[in-house]
């Protein structure tokens, strides 16, 4: 965090965990959290229109905004509704044998023949993803599913109501405030109890509004990135760790061992801003029933024609991504990077590295 808000930082962060303790008053308790190795911090819980929660996102540091409004319209969705009014589109679902959801590029598994993703995507219609739901839920598959589907014009009139109800004069004014690009997508997530989406960061500022469930959101800093081994660039699990948290291997990962978050649970009506460039790691809470989320995605502010040096932790990583595009494409072997930048950085070329 910048200097000149650490001092407050901390305080909102001793408020926001005397809301954690209260947990029981807003519907979870701590058995439904996973148990991790690493320290955290609690993110501050803030009106929207509070100084400190506009600091905050000017700064780009995470806060949970309870009291937005902005998917207000939405908050009756559950599945019945939703298979009622959601209309008869494909959707996107994904499934897996165990709980974590790791994302993958297909485009980028060309280049990596040997590469499995430990889950699949399937195109379906929504009763079919009921359908599943149900029949892991009553445990006659140990499938998992979880729906990740962008929401355009094949909805229903009932949802597109809705949709069109959301809060959009307040979330337009912060992105008009902050000179973001446009709004790209919202993502509808229909999930699990006890499914997780493994840490990985984005390069757009996402406002995540929970409608139905909890979900732990645990963030880390961009200046985290070497202890969270993101896998190259070209690999289809781009901008995911490879540090299993439940698991970590120490040998393999030994800068794990310093790594620091930040967290907050988030119910029905909170809004959590994710900065652009900010690790997450995303899980539905045990023993607490399917969740569903909404995520506004913008394109970050056009990148400043004079940079200030030094760099903050978020530039640096937009620039080694460019480094590694380029080389990657110059090489015409994405797989052959890792070796040359460390190359680059040593001096020789270590076939042991690669």
């Amino acid at each position: 965090m910048a200097a000149a808000t650490v001092v407050e930082a901390e305080r909102l962060a001793s408020e926001a965990s005397a809301a954690l303790s209260g947990a029981l008053e807003q519907g979870w308790d701590e058995s439904q959290l996973r148990q991790y190795s690493f320290p955290t911090k609690a993110i501050p819980r803030l009106s929207h229109a509070d100084p400190r929660a506009e600091a905050l996102i000017n700064n780009e540091e995470p806060v949970v905004l309870t009291d937005t409004n902005l998917v207000y319209p939405a908050l009756k969705w559950d599945i019945g509704y939703l298979q009622e009014n959601i209309g008869n589109g494909d959707y996107s679902v994904y499934a897996s044998e165990n709980h974590k959801f790791l994302y993958y590029d297909e485009k980028k598994m060309a280049h990596f023949q040997n590469f499995v993703p430990t889950s699949r995507r399937m195109e379906m219609k929504f009763s079919e993803f009921v359908q599943k739901l149900h029949e892991t839920e009553e445990k006659k598959t140990w499938e998992r599913v979880y729906l990740q589907q962008t929401l355009n014009d094949t909805v229903g009139k009932k949802i597109e109501m809705d949709f069109r109800g959301f809060n959009w004069n307040w979330i337009n004014k912060q992105q008009a405030k902050r000179n973001w690009g446009q709004l790209t997508s919202n993502l509808l997530l229909i999930g699990m109890e006890g499914n997780v989406t493994p840490a990985h960061y984005d390069e757009q500022q996402n406002f995540f509004a929970q409608i139905k469930g909890h979900k732990r959101c645990l963030l880390f800093a961009p200046d985290q990135f070497e202890c969270l081994y993101p896998y190259p660039v070209h690999h289809p699990c781009d901008r995911q760790s490879q540090v299993d948290f439940e698991k970590p291997d120490f040998e393999r990962f030994p800068n794990f061992k310093n790594i620091f978050g930040y967290e907050a649970v988030v119910g029905p009506g909170d809004v959590l801003y994710i900065p652009m460039y900010w690790w997450h790691h995303i899980e539905s809470l045990l023993n607490g029933g399917t969740t569903i989320t909404v995520n506004f995605w913008y394109k970050g502010a056009p990148t400043p024609k004079r940079i200030e040096y030094p760099l903050k932790a978020n530039q640096k990583v937009a620039i080694m991504r460019n480094i590694e595009k380029m080389l990657g494409e110059a090489l015409g072997d994405p797989q052959e990077v890792g070796p040359l930048m460390k190359m680059m950085i040593q001096g020789r070329y270590d076939q042991d590295s690669s």
